[in-house]
């Protein structure tokens, strides 16, 4: 995000970002102004041009440090390494945790995809690329490891992702489970689905895992 000599500096920059990211969270891109954006700040809209040029400017912007952010975060999660099922686990748990604390930068980074223009759409598909393919990776070795089904593991990632992301649309903090409960039933639910036939059993937490369908009991 621009900024001009003389501006008010992080603060307001702070501000615009939160204003912007509530307002593009219940209204949508398309239907927020600036002007909106400028009142929401309490600043004159000649001010914001200190810190964003266009409305686009500033969804990029949201989107990109949505996306930093995420993969830093991701990188500490799996930094302490382990094997493929070690691995998964702290994927599954961080991305859960993650998109049930960052609701708004999740939802606006899924919904307002198709209104980024097209180097910007570029820019942020292939960030997200990155992120799938850190879940492909531990996948793939899994299968070297002998762990996980020999299945195509692009695809697999996909659909995992697809599962998982969904939380951001239902989990609420006062429900029936705690996020930590989501979390473990979320890991058990995506190891069942790639560990190899006989290898579903007991999950390094100690809890017993779900059973596959078919499987004896």
């Amino acid at each position: 995000m621009s900024r001009t000599a003389g501006s008010s500096g992080p603060k307001t920059v702070a501000a615009i970002r939160k204003a912007g990211l509530q307002l593009i969270y219940e209204h949508g891109y398309e239907a927020m102004s600036l002007r909106q954006l400028a009142a929401e700040v309490g600043i004159q809209q000649g001010s914001l041009y200190n810190h964003i040029r266009t409305k686009q400017e500033l969804l990029l912007d949201l989107i990109t440090v949505h996306m930093n952010d995420l993969l830093r975060e991701l990188d500490e999660a799996l930094s302490q390494g382990g094997t493929a099922v070690e691995r998964l686990k702290a994927f599954v748990h961080f991305h859960v945790g993650y998109h049930v604390n960052r609701k708004q930068e999740v939802f606006i980074c899924y919904s307002e995809l198709r209104s980024l223009e097209p180097a910007n759409f570029t820019t942020i598909s292939d960030m997200r690329r990155v992120y799938e393919l850190k879940l492909t990776e531990i996948l793939e070795a899994g299968v070297a490891e002998g762990s996980f089904m020999s299945i195509d593991m692009k695809v697999a990632a996909y659909g995992i992702l697809s599962m998982l992301s969904g939380i951001c649309t239902w989990f609420s903090p006062g429900g029936r489970l705690s996020e930590s409960e989501v979390a473990h039933l979320f890991t058990t639910m995506v190891l069942n689905s790639v560990l190899r036939h006989g290898e579903a059993g007991e999950a390094s937490t100690g809890k017993p895992v779900l059973k596959r369908v078919g499987a004896r009991t």
